[in-house]
């Protein structure tokens, strides 16, 4: 094989945009690798849920979204952000709009394989080399990458000009976000990697054989939760094994810091949150006359199926008879979460290469001219669009940081 210029090590959104960049921007030879069969698979399965791009709230609304990295993701959003995601798309011939959550979606006649195909068209006609099922093994020399054809069998060495690794998290194993490389780059070149922990995933509450069977997955709209500090709104998921949905996923980070602490997670239900706690109380303080609590529930606050039955898990039952401790529990219903889900399960993932071990181009410090991309970096961001727009900004922003490199490695 013909040493490429650049070596994308990952056909995932970062990989991929960063290929284009670079080759519109004039760099020859730039090649993407990827182990599995097809390039972007986890960005297909991610349109599975509704295939969100992006958010269209205000830019600068963007960067609190990336927590403790909101200083570098306010660069990378200013570089490459939601209205040039969107100019983006349209240039591929998929128009989007802006949901009532505020959401970016493709318009309902543009499916996520029919991106992704006009986005791969795109780049080869741009001149990108796309080698599928080409594991990347690992490092040779100073600037050498070890790779495996996996349908031959065969070995070989590449020596390009710059490399970019791509590789994603550690969550949806079976699309390639497995999180193996995080060995290798370790023990071959001496960067650390914070350990991988679950992102914008589901908890587990320890609910009764009862309540499993009853209630089952059932949904509880236009909620709030809260643990902490931390408060998200949205609709939730009640499932066999606790909760999912939205709110649970923004609280993530959360529930992760809470657990750490030992014992389980106070997350918070609030089943009336627009509803004023002096209201509350006056409507459930209003005569039952015979009435039973499901009756009460759905006549004085439109709460039905399943709230009666979550009431009767989660609260004491004396508590339910008592309308100041009952409206209090509609307001702040304790759901002791034992844990989270997999880490296979979740839908991103928190940990990998630490911001302090690149410099502001995304380049390993230990490691001159290989930069990084995407998931595989140490940072998370609740679900809405600003998952996939950070993963895009990053890799818009590698590219640029390769093309200023190989600038500067021009022989004399």
């Amino acid at each position: 094989m013909i040493n490429p210029s650049v070596a994308i090590i990952g056909g995932g959104p970062a990989g991929l945009l960063a290929a284009q960049h670079l080759a519109e921007a004039g760099v020859p030879g730039v090649a993407v690798f990827e182990a599995q069969a097809t390039a972007g698979r986890k960005f297909l399965v991610a349109g599975h849920g509704g295939f969100n791009l992006t958010n269209g709230e205000p830019v600068a609304d963007f960067g609190p979204r990336y927590a403790e990295r909101q200083r570098e993701f306010e660069q990378y959003l200013a570089a490459f952000g939601p209205t040039e995601l969107r100019a983006w798309a349209a240039a591929l011939g998929i128009s989007t709009y802006v949901g009532s959550s505020g959401r970016v979606f493709p318009t309902e006649e543009h499916k996520p394989a029919q991106l992704l195909r006009a986005w791969l068209r795109r780049l080869a006609e741009l001149g990108v080399s796309l080698h599928t099922r080409h594991r990347w093994l690992g490092f040779d020399g100073a600037a050498g990458l070890r790779l495996r054809d996996e349908r031959s069998g065969q070995e070989f060495i590449l020596q390009p000009r710059a490399t970019l690794l791509a590789l994603g998290g550690a969550s949806w194993a079976k699309t390639g976000s497995d999180g193996r490389w995080a060995a290798v780059l370790t023990t071959e070149a001496g960067v650390p990697v914070v350990p991988f922990q679950p992102g914008n995933c589901g908890v587990e509450v320890g609910w009764s054989a009862f309540f499993r069977e009853k209630v089952g997955r059932t949904p509880l709209k236009n909620v709030a939760l809260r643990c902490g500090e931390s408060t998200a709104r949205g609709e939730i998921m009640l499932t066999d094994y606790g909760l999912e949905g939205t709110p649970v996923y923004a609280l993530t980070p959360a529930i992760r810091q809470a657990l750490a602490a030992g014992g389980p997670a106070p997350l918070l239900l609030n089943l009336k949150p627009d509803v004023a706690a002096a209201e509350l109380l006056m409507r459930l303080q209003q005569p039952r006359r015979g009435r039973s609590l499901p009756e009460v529930l759905r006549q004085q606050l439109r709460l039905g199926p399943p709230v009666p039955t979550l009431l009767r898990e989660a609260a004491p039952a004396e508590a339910l008879h008592d309308p100041a401790r009952l409206a209090a529990l509609l307001q702040a219903l304790p759901l002791p979460v034992s844990g989270l889900r997999p880490l296979d399960e979740a839908i991103s993932t928190a940990g990998g290469v630490p911001f302090e071990e690149v410099d502001k181009h995304l380049m390993l410090r230990r490691r001159p001219g290989t930069f990084v991309a995407g998931e595989m970096l140490d940072w998370e961001a609740p679900t809405g669009g600003y998952l996939l727009q950070g993963c895009f900004s990053t890799g818009a922003w590698a590219a640029r940081g390769i093309a200023q490199w190989l600038q500067t490695q021009r022989p004399a």
